[in-house]
């Protein structure tokens, strides 16, 4: 059974939910409480857990040999001691306040006993020895990456496609010892990925001191979540992959855009997907009196902290919609800033479809704090910006055309100057200082998906006059920061692709004959309603 049919499994105990009349946006909630309990039964039993993190009385023994309306009783006991701490009695069972994070205030909308005894024994029946191969995290990550994919459901804002993010973790290339942070942490993709990533790189995990294992356990990683029932998929997600973080767990309840953010250290490694869908933070995006632009925009916003977040020569990969690259005022006074204090080297234009907010376009900026040369440079750090445009004539990305690995891998190669062995050799890997790209190994010109046969902006032509004829066609190329500042007005909406269903403003007719053209489709139209009137009054 591969971990796929046992997602699929877990899954079609949504139809137990909804046959109790629990919500559709409350299946994996409900779902995950009960889950939680039986994988950490099945990690303590396969010695991964060497300590069972759940008090004697809460733990998966004590409910699935129940039945009728005591086993009920008992899972709504077992859910108020785990987010109370406490017993019936009042008695304390456990001072674990990552148990307690992780149950605060939950509770079973589950009316029926039959229905949890059906979930119950259906977990039982899952074939647990073969999700272990791949790790109950990874069979967790599968359960919310299928939640995330039901539209219904409206999770898709708190998930960021899983090659999309494996793809930046791999250019930003974690290492030991660095803190990594997310402040818009949603189920904690990013810093699950970014220790999976450690973990297949190098052997080094096996062999660390206890001091730096610690580390790597409960400091490396930490994120940000505004929702509540976010944060506990998040906790429960890391906790299944080994990461414990501090006493508020690897994912703190709070606001990036508030005192929580404020109150964050600077980190090495800061990996993202701020959240979209409107651009209005309201009070929320004004509360950081350390923010230098104040905007009640929340990407700009949460772009601001996290530049200013960085270490010196600390990296990001963020991702970022449209209008962050071209909104006017205050969005032009932050993109300024970010490319006067950081390396702005790489923009990936992102085709629509692979979020499961429809429509949207979004970009993932790639950028270091100080410049190539000097991590404590604080001026005129960015000289060039490579822009890989995977947006242009891609197809509409959903569940018929899945978005994956293959149509990330050109863009990796060009990221790493078309060395993709930068992406799996260990020693080439540490040798670049933490994942920084080799600019200087890079070269503009790269042609998948069809590029050389896309048609080209007649304006993005005229802006790059010195290009050759076929260079204009690539997906692959270089502006520099002279250029963005005096043709672009510091908009980094840089794009000279024409999409095949766009249409050219220069081939369009006078302004007269398309006025003409649109009365006399009008006057067509009255007619066929007159005719219309006309035949109803005779019926009449």
């Amino acid at each position: 059974m591969t971990n796929n049919d046992i997602v699929q499994k877990l899954w079609n105990l949504c139809d137990v939910l909804r046959d109790d009349g629990i919500n559709y946006s409350d299946y994996v909630t409900e779902l995950v409480l009960l889950l939680f309990i039986k994988m950490v039964h099945e990690n303590t039993e396969a010695g991964t857990l060497k300590k069972h993190p759940l008090p004697e009385g809460c733990r998966w023994q004590d409910i699935n040999e129940q039945s009728g309306i005591n086993l009920l009783n008992d899972y709504k006991r077992i859910l108020l001691s785990l987010s109370t701490g406490k017993d019936a009695d009042g008695n304390i069972i456990h001072e674990d306040p990552l148990i307690s994070a992780i149950y605060a205030d939950a509770q079973t909308r589950l009316r029926e006993p039959r229905h949890l005894e059906q979930m119950i024994k259906t977990l039982d029946q899952i074939d647990w020895f073969s999700a272990q191969k791949d790790g109950l995290g990874d069979l967790y990550e599968g359960l919310l990456e299928k939640n995330a994919s039901e539209t219904k459901s409206g999770a898709g804002q708190y998930f960021t496609p899983r090659a999309l993010i494996n793809s930046m973790v791999r250019c930003i290339q974690p290492q030991i010892g660095e803190v990594i942070q997310d402040p818009a942490a949603g189920t904690a993709g990013f810093l699950v990925a970014a220790d999976q990533y450690m973990r297949e790189q190098t052997d080094d995990y096996l062999e660390l001191s206890a001091k730096d294992a610690s580390f790597q356990k409960n400091k490396a990683f930490i994120g940000i979540e505004l929702v509540p029932n976010t944060r506990r998929l998040s906790l429960m997600n890391c906790l299944l992959h080994g990461m414990e973080g501090d006493d508020e767990g690897v994912v703190h309840l709070g606001n990036a855009l508030g005192d929580a953010g404020k109150a964050l250290k600077p980190a090495d490694i800061i990996l993202a997907n701020p959240p979209f869908g409107t651009s209005k933070g309201g009070e929320a995006s004004n509360t950081r009196d350390d923010l230098t632009y104040k905007t009640s925009n929340k990407q700009l916003a949460f772009l601001q902290h996290i530049y200013r977040n960085l270490k010196p020569g600390g990296r990001a990969a963020v991702v970022l919609p449209d209008n962050v690259l071209f909104e006017a005022g205050v969005g032009t006074d932050v993109r300024r800033d970010l490319m006067h204090k950081c390396n702005l080297h790489t923009i990936l234009r992102l085709p629509t479809g692979i979020f499961y907010a429809q429509g949207v376009k979004t970009n993932v900026l790639f950028f270091t704090k100080g410049s190539a040369k000097d991590k404590y440079q604080e001026e005129n750090c960015t000289q060039n910006v490579w822009v890989y445009d995977l947006r242009t004539n891609m197809p509409s990305f959903g569940k018929r055309t899945p978005f994956g690995d293959n149509h990330l891998a050109p863009f990796e190669r060009c990221y790493f100057g078309n060395n993709h062995e930068a992406t799996t050799n260990a020693t080439l890997r540490h040798s670049r200082a933490g994942g920084n790209p080799e600019m200087n190994k890079r070269t503009e010109g790269e042609y998948s998906f069809g590029a050389e046969e896309i048609a080209v902006d007649k304006e993005a032509v005229e802006e790059n006059v010195n290009v050759d004829d076929k260079l204009i066609h690539s997906r692959w190329r270089c502006f520099s920061r002279d250029w963005i500042r005096e043709t672009k007005g510091d908009s980094l909406d840089i794009s000279w692709l024409k999409d095949k269903d766009s249409v050219d403003a220069a081939d369009l007719p006078e302004p007269a004959v398309l006025a003409m053209e649109a009365k006399d489709e009008l006057e067509a139209a009255l007619s066929e309603l007159d005719g219309l009137l006309a035949a109803l009054g005779e019926r009449a």
